[in-house]
C-alpha cells in the first residue's frame, strides 16, 4: 500500500469524524433540538462526568510514552482538567454543569451510579491508552478535530432550549473552546509527522474509529437508560 500524503492522511482522519463522531447520534441530535427532557439530560451529564474525570488518566498514561519535549506540551492537558492551586480545571467546571442542572458533587462521584454501558466504554479507552504505542493513543485523541464546532452550538442550543439550566453551568464548554485549538495543532502535528508508513497510518484510523465508538457507546447507553423512545 503507497502511504498517504499528509494532506491526504489528514483527510483520511477527517472523514473518521464527518461518518462516525458523536454527533449523529440520535440522542446528540435531540439534545441540540431541545428535545430532552431534565431527567435525560441530567442522565447524560452525570454520566459523562465519569468520561470527563478519566481523561487526564488516560493523557497520564500518554505523557509516559512520549518525548521529553513532547512532555512539557502534552501535561498541559492534565492541568486544564485537573486543574490546580489558582486555576480551576475541566472537571471542576464540569461539576458546575451538574449543579445547573441538579446534581451534587457527591453524586457526580458515586461510581455506583454510573451506567454499566459507560464505565465498560470509559474503562475500555483508558485501557487503550494505556497498551497502545504511543501514536495510537495520541491519534485517538483526534476526536476533538470535530469538537469546536459541536461546542460552539452546544452552547447556543442549550441556552436556546434549555432555560431551566443556568449559563454558569456551560463554563466547561466556553473554556474548552479556547483550549483546544493549541491541543488540536499538537496533535496533528505528531500523528501527521510521526505516522510515517501506511502501516503506521492505518493504526491511527483504526484508533480515531475506536474513539469515535467509544464515544458514540457512551450516548448509546445513556439513550437506552433515560430515553422513553429507547
Amino acid at each position: 500500500m503507497t502511504t498517504w500524503s499528509a494532506r491526504e492522511f489528514e483527510a483520511q482522519l477527517r472523514s473518521v469524524g464527518e461518518k462516525r463522531y458523536h454527533h449523529l447520534h440520535p440522542f446528540n441530535e435531540r439534545m441540540h433540538a431541545g428535545e430532552l427532557s431534565e431527567e435525560e439530560f441530567r442522565g447524560w451529564v452525570r454520566n459523562r462526568f465519569y468520561y470527563q474525570v478519566n481523561i487526564p488518566v488516560k493523557d497520564a498514561f500518554i505523557l509516559t510514552k512520549l518525548r521529553r519535549e513532547d512532555r512539557r506540551r502534552w501535561i498541559q492537558r492534565i492541568i486544564d482538567h485537573d486543574g490546580r492551586t489558582g486555576d480551576e480545571g475541566g472537571i471542576e467546571r464540569w461539576i458546575r454543569l451538574g449543579a445547573a442542572v441538579g446534581l451534587t458533587r457527591e453524586e457526580l462521584y458515586d461510581d455506583d451510579t454510573v451506567l454499566p454501558g459507560v464505565r465498560f466504554a470509559v474503562d475500555a479507552y483508558v485501557d487503550f491508552c494505556r497498551r497502545k504505542p504511543w501514536l495510537e493513543s495520541v491519534a485517538s485523541a483526534l476526536t476533538e478535530l470535530f469538537a469546536p464546532d459541536l461546542l460552539s452550538r452546544r452552547i447556543t442550543d442549550v441556552r436556546k432550549h434549555y432555560p431551566w439550566i443556568a449559563p454558569e453551568g456551560l463554563e466547561y464548554f466556553r473554556a474548552r473552546l479556547t483550549q483546544q485549538p493549541k491541543d488540536i495543532a499538537h496533535l496533528l502535528e505528531l500523528v501527521l509527522t510521526h505516522a510515517r508508513s501506511r502501516e503506521q497510518q492505518d493504526a491511527c484510523v483504526r484508533a480515531l474509529e475506536f474513539k469515535c465508538d467509544v464515544l458514540w457507546s457512551l450516548l448509546d447507553a445513556v439513550q437506552t437508560a433515560y430515553s422513553k423512545s429507547s
